[in-house]
């Protein structure tokens, strides 16, 4: 992706202009940035076109996904490690910093970082030095992005991400919303996308129906926009999806006309009120809620209801 990927992805996403054109002067910055929004709202997208607008793009970009590695592991595969640093290690390992050399380092789902490395990614980010597994400390020569979820905040406050890393990444913080929450988006980030479907597989210049314009919009997508990606792909290569030039797909199955509520908004509403109907006693308000006390303490602190 080039440089004037950022303009492009401003152009399919008219709401998010503004925040475009700084994640575009951020591409500049050696600061770390923080990008946070739900999953498939283009996360991924804005952290490969601001690699590709840095003055690091001739460098390679590595991504991290810790959730895909078992924490034991963790450290060896970021920071690498020497052979025989520990038994099975026979011969030596880079890891991702250092493959990341003159480059950028994306971290995927950054929420999932286990807590006992945390302080070592705290002081590579702090002081750029670490030290492979084994090895002697180095310089880190690679800039630093990180994709995490919309809760990360309420994470820290619940003790499951370190509030100094934390602080330590929003230097530089983006927010996509939801796709729902941007309908005037839908229209144009599907014209987008179906020029870039049209060029992969080799097909004609393709237009939308009337009445996809009219239902597209509307949709709350709850997959953001790798569903609408996939909507559109599976209509241009159905037959049934259009004549080949103007696409006509179906709404996915099971759309409402408002995006479902997030799990934790609605089960802090429910202990809410089973403690306000039960006057604050915990076990009427636990039975109410067909869990045990412990139980409904134990969520009560996650959650900071006090």
């Amino acid at each position: 992706m080039s440089a004037a990927a950022l303009a492009a992805l401003a152009a399919g996403a008219p709401s998010l202009g503004a925040s475009l054109a700084a994640l575009g002067r951020a591409a500049a910055s050696a600061a770390p940035v923080l990008i946070l929004g739900p999953a498939g709202a283009g996360r991924t997208v804005l952290a490969r076109a601001l690699h590709a607008a840095s003055d690091r793009a001739t460098g390679p970009l590595v991504e991290f996904d810790p959730g895909t590695v078992p924490a034991t592991l963790f450290e060896s595969e970021l920071f690498g490690h020497r052979a025989g640093a520990f038994t099975g290690a026979d011969q030596s390992h880079p890891g991702r910093v250092a493959r990341a050399r003159g480059g950028t380092l994306l971290l995927d789902h950054v929420e999932e970082l286990p807590l006992p490395a945390q302080p070592k990614l705290l002081r590579l980010l702090s002081e750029r030095r670490y030290a492979p597994l084994g090895g002697t400390e180095v310089e880190a020569d690679t800039r630093f992005l990180a994709i995490g979820s919309e809760d990360l905040a309420e994470r820290v406050a619940r003790g499951l991400f370190r509030e100094d890393l934390y602080y330590r990444l929003e230097v530089l913080t983006f927010r996509l919303p939801p796709l729902a929450a941007r309908p005037g988006d839908v229209l144009p980030l599907a014209e987008v996308l179906i020029a870039d479907l049209a060029l992969r597989f080799h097909r004609p210049a393709a237009t939308l129906s009337a009445r996809a314009r009219d239902w597209m919009p509307r949709h709350p997508w709850p997959g953001n926009i790798r569903q609408l990606r996939n909507v559109l792909e599976r209509a241009l290569l159905s037959p049934a999806g259009g004549d080949g030039t103007v696409l006509d797909p179906e709404p996915p199955p099971g759309g409402t006309e408002t995006p479902p509520r997030r799990l934790v908004d609605v089960e802090r509403e429910a202990i809410e009120a089973a403690l306000a109907y039960s006057r604050g006693h915990q076990g009427r308000a636990a039975a109410l809620l067909g869990i045990s006390r412990k139980g409904l303490w134990e969520k009560r602190r996650r959650l900071g209801i006090p």
